[in-house]
């Protein structure tokens, strides 16, 4: 029997934004969807892979909001903001705050040509670009907004390459975007102090819970170091480090401890960590299995050094890796009621102690006005729940094959693949 004990008088800290979600769910200019991310507490939306094929769309993207390189940076008129205008709005009436990339789409045919995924031929000017992209957004400049959107993250995965000679999102050198990021960062610093800046959306450290594994991925790693050393010779600003995972629940633990310790042992202490892109098993989208695999991977990593997280992702439509919609119905998937689950632990702000001593099962519980505990089970097997410290449960909710969070008869079991949210007094 699985021991699970919650003591809500012991507070351990802060639910953290774990739910956070990358692209969102939205069909040329129709935001229609966008409830979904507030119903669901969803706290950021990374901006990454918006800008459409190849780089070559409307959005986000640095080469669509300022689309001749040569154009003078200070005028307005060398901006073109329009689609993006309306996805950040939309974005920030949802409820979630945008958390923007500056840099391009990938381009998962780069081995034919590159576009956009060429380093910078001026990195100042760029970053005096990005300036003006984020006064557009933060400070009104060329008929624009004052939104709260705190975090900008130079360019995404430069280290992503599937063979020599081949990347996906950076055809320079490694020193190219290490300067790139120099350049970049002091300049928006100086800009906005009050900003968060950072990068670099790393591909992951799979090599170092393998034990070793392909030359690509072993290159993750080497890339990370280089960058480690170089911004702290060249004094460059991070506030937040972010990187990625595909890997399983307990390797994705693993690589969490292991930025935060380098970090740590470079001297960034202050600087915040994300995993801004992961997505365990995408092969099992649309279960209830699926369902329990993405909520036990927010449990355990608001466990860890992470100070955030972004799910990837919540588009609709045809993707390899949007779980959250049914590309045929519109319909919610089972994991994007995980995010509605974590919501409940987010929105009563304070963490409280909470074991569970069964492998594949895992908790959190947390306190308000009331109290919430998420439990999931991510074996094959149900798991009778022997619960110590909880009291009288009030309400019990029930993500499962055929249920996507319903009312259930909490009967002291929870099923195999499945989620439970209790609420208590």
């Amino acid at each position: 029997m699985a021991a699970i004990t919650v003591n809500f008088q012991n507070t351990v800290g802060k639910i953290k934004p774990m739910h956070g979600v990358g692209q969102p769910p939205f069909a040329g200019s129709n935001f229609g969807m966008f409830h979904y991310l507030t119903e669901a507490g969803i706290p950021f939306s990374r901006l990454h892979d918006v800008g459409g094929a190849y780089g070559g769309g409307r959005w986000v993207d640095i080469p669509n909001l300022f689309r001749n390189f040569d154009a003078d940076p200070d005028d307005p008129a060398s901006y073109d903001f329009t689609f993006t205008d309306l996805l950040i709005t939309a974005l920030m009436k949802a409820g979630a705050e945008p958390f923007f990339r500056l840099g391009v789409t990938i381009e998962n045919d780069a081995r034919i040509k590159s576009y956009r995924i060429d380093p910078p031929k001026d990195p100042k000017k760029w970053a005096v670009i990005c300036e003006h992209v984020i006064r557009h957004y933060t400070e009104g400049w060329a008929d624009g907004f004052t939104y709260n959107i705190r975090y900008w993250e130079i360019w995404n995965e430069p280290e992503n390459f599937e063979e020599p000679g081949r990347n996906e999102m950076w055809t320079g050198t490694k020193e190219q975007y290490y300067e790139l990021y120099d350049v970049t960062a002091k300049h928006l610093k100086a800009c906005f102090p009050h900003l968060k800046i950072g990068g670099y959306a790393s591909c992951g450290f799979y090599y170092i819970a393998n034990g070793g594994g392909s030359s690509r991925e072993k290159y993750f790693i080497t890339f990370f170091d280089g960058f480690l050393d170089y911004i702290k010779a060249h004094g460059s600003p991070m506030d937040f480090f972010s990187w990625h995972s595909y890997a399983s629940i307990e390797k994705t633990r693993v690589f969490a401890d292991y930025a935060r310790r380098r970090l740590n042992e470079a001297g960034f202490t202050e600087c915040e960590t994300t995993c801004n892109e992961w997505n365990p098993e995408v092969n099992l989208r649309g279960t209830a299995r699926h369902a329990a695999l993405v909520t036990a991977m927010m449990l355990m990593m608001q466990d860890t050094p992470l100070d955030s997280a972004m799910f990837y992702d919540a588009r609709y439509g045809t993707s390899v890796y949007g779980s959250m919609f049914n590309p045929l119905t519109a319909e919610p998937f089972p994991a994007y009621y995980s995010f509605m689950a974590f919501n409940e632990l987010y929105r009563r702000q304070n963490q409280a102690e909470a074991v569970c001593d069964i492998p594949g099962v895992y908790v959190c519980a947390a306190k308000g006005e009331d109290c919430a505990v998420v439990i999931a089970n991510t074996g094959e097997t149900a798991a009778e729940l022997n619960l110590n410290g909880i009291g009288d449960v009030k309400s019990a909710k029930i993500i499962t094959d055929g249920v996507n969070l319903g009312d259930c008869d909490f009967t002291g079991e929870i099923p195999a693949n499945s989620v439970l949210v209790l609420i208590c007094d």
